[in-house]
């Protein structure tokens, strides 16, 4: 079986897709977290406000990058372990027809 028979397998497809309607939104929502704090910074005067006492929302904005990142990696780092799981089936299917006759093909 070759690369292209996986890859046209409807499972491997199959994967694909789950990955890309899991990291498209996750990467997007990073990348737009990310940049507002120094576009909120740079051209507005919001985040230099007092939230807490002496400490300005823009700090708080700070921190909770750290808290999104982290947060993101765990969230990450649960579904990459889902996605092994059809990665493991994949591979189990393809050994599985590898075992089979193909059609065209000779056994000795």
């Amino acid at each position: 079986m070759t690369y292209t028979d996986v890859a046209h397998s409807e499972s491997f497809r199959r994967l694909l897709r789950k990955k890309k309607r899991f990291l498209l939104p996750m990467s997007l929502f990073f990348l737009a977290f990310y940049f507002t704090l120094p576009i909120m910074t740079s051209y507005s005067k919001v985040l230099n406000e007092p939230a807490l006492g002496p400490v300005s929302w823009a700090w708080l904005f700070a921190s909770a990058q750290f808290i999104m990142t982290w947060t993101l990696c765990m969230i990450y780092s649960r579904k990459a372990a889902k996605f092994d799981e059809m990665v493991e089936e994949i591979k189990a299917e393809i050994a599985e027809r590898g075992k089979a006759p193909q059609k065209g093909r000779k056994t000795s």
